[in-house]
């Protein structure tokens, strides 16, 4: 209750901050170059911090203008630079922006009830500054796409670091595994198509689709009446796509599989290259007989190994079902920075971490069931433990490739430093007096000079 309040507070605060800016006069607050940043844009900023579930604190406004000036600034650039975003991506972003909005407001239409417009209304609203923000970021991303760093720079880096401030890590370990998913049989598959044709003729019947998704879809667009938004065909598995392509406008499919499981889908609308469909998804759920068939051929992929019949990255190129490690032999990689050292206070997963844990450098575990978590999936899992370094203070032996991405990161911060001086010195910037207080805020108004003289 109390979330629900809090959540129903933020949105009062948004809500009653559009509607002022409706009625207030607005003003330009700052100028760069030709350009201009109204009262109302700084707002409407601030109101999308409150809507994310952070608390009022008029301090915030200072660093929101600062990254409305940056905005501004790699902007024009990107006009000069002939930097595009296309309306789908505009759109892609836009959508994400309403789906976290309906999710915090209970569904669609509360949030057009807080907002006293309506969804399409808002979206118009937002457009203009996200493409902005959008050409922004790729100008940003043009800058330094192509930094790099040589081994010597590497040295220098972490020569000029101070040693009482150089990291400590915990014990990192580099291993493989080896997925088996249970694979059901068509019989044990018609149950579940079965399920997804009943509440299609349900909605051939009469009922509502959009109640129907919310009730009974499986997938996470359920509470939006299972639409999507509007996209193009790559975005989905080719399977979804031929559906949503091939039908008209108010036209249901037929109940299709995919990996994810039976789907029936409704066009709703088309637009160009694009559309936007709403669907309800059914998920393949592992028996209990298709788990016994997972856990035998896992158990003999494990025997060959152990018999030297075949290595674990040989076996996991082979049998894995993981696309995300099957062509890597198995190795698990960081997601954020593809490094194959992971710490291990970082294995948040418990059945991971029990399995991995006892194994010595070169030994695999025995075979585990494994849930995932988040979507609920079981399958059968081993583990090989490659190597295990013990904790201790960053060196350039053990650690030079995190001590490369610092320093190629610390180069791609001096390069935008660099960028965003010249920039400034040869833009008109101004910045009403109002916000002299924001220390944010004086570098942008000062010359290189100035700067040097402080």
């Amino acid at each position: 209750m109390k979330k629900l309040l809090g959540i129903l507070f933020i949105l009062t605060v948004y809500i009653n901050s559009l509607s002022a800016q409706d009625k207030l006069v607005d003003r330009i607050i700052a100028n760069v170059g030709n350009a201009h940043i109204l009262q109302s844009d700084l707002e409407l900023e601030y109101t999308q911090y409150l809507a994310q579930g952070n608390k009022p604190d008029d301090n915030i406004k200072c660093y929101i203008l600062q990254q409305l000036l940056t905005q501004k600034l790699l902007a024009q650039q990107a006009v000069i630079d002939s930097i595009e975003v296309s309306e789908s991506e505009v759109d892609d972003q836009l959508n994400f922006r309403i789906r976290s909005m309906v999710q915090r407001a209970g569904g669609k239409e509360r949030l057009e009830e807080f907002l006293n417009r309506s969804i399409l209304q808002h979206k118009e609203e937002l457009r203009p500054a996200v493409a902005e923000q959008m050409k922004g970021n790729k100008m940003q991303q043009q800058i330094v796409s192509n930094i790099d760093v040589t081994p010597e720079e590497v040295k220098r880096y972490f020569n000029s670091l101070n040693n009482d401030s150089l990291p400590y890590f915990n014990t990192e370990i580099e291993y493989a595994q080896l997925v088996i998913n249970p694979v059901l049989t068509k019989e044990e598959k018609d149950v579940f198509r079965n399920k997804a044709e009943s509440y299609r003729q349900q909605v051939i019947n009469g009922s509502d689709f959009g109640t129907i998704a919310r009730l009974y879809s499986e997938d996470g667009s359920a509470p939006y009446g299972g639409e999507l938004g509007f996209t193009t065909r790559e975005n989905w598995v080719k399977e979804f796509s031929a559906q949503a392509f091939r039908l008209k406008k108010g036209e249901i499919s037929p109940v299709f599989e995919t990996q994810f499981g039976f789907h029936f889908l409704q066009v709703l609308e088309r637009r160009g290259e694009e559309v936007n469909v709403r669907h309800v998804l059914i998920k393949k759920q592992a028996t209990i007989e298709s788990l016994n068939r997972a856990k035998t051929k896992i158990d003999s992929i494990s025997d060959l190994v152990k018999n030297n019949k075949l290595n674990f990255n040989q076996a996991s190129s082979i049998y894995s079902d993981d696309q995300n490690t099957k062509y890597a032999g198995g190795v698990v990689s960081n997601m954020e920075n593809r490094n194959t050292l992971i710490p291990m206070d970082q294995l948040d997963d418990v059945e991971v971490f029990n399995a991995i844990d006892p194994l010595k450098e070169g030994e695999i575990s025995k075979p585990i069931l494994y849930t995932d978590k988040r979507v609920g999936e079981k399958s059968y899992r081993i583990y090989y433990l490659k190597s295990r370094i013990a904790p201790h203070k960053a060196n350039l032996d053990q650690d030079f490739a995190k001590i490369k991405e610092a320093a190629r990161q610390d180069k791609v911060n001096r390069t935008l430093s660099e960028w965003f001086e010249t920039r400034r010195e040869t833009t008109f910037i101004s910045i009403n007096p109002e916000f002299s207080s924001c220390e944010e805020l004086k570098i942008w108004t000062k010359t290189s000079k100035q700067l040097a003289g402080k």
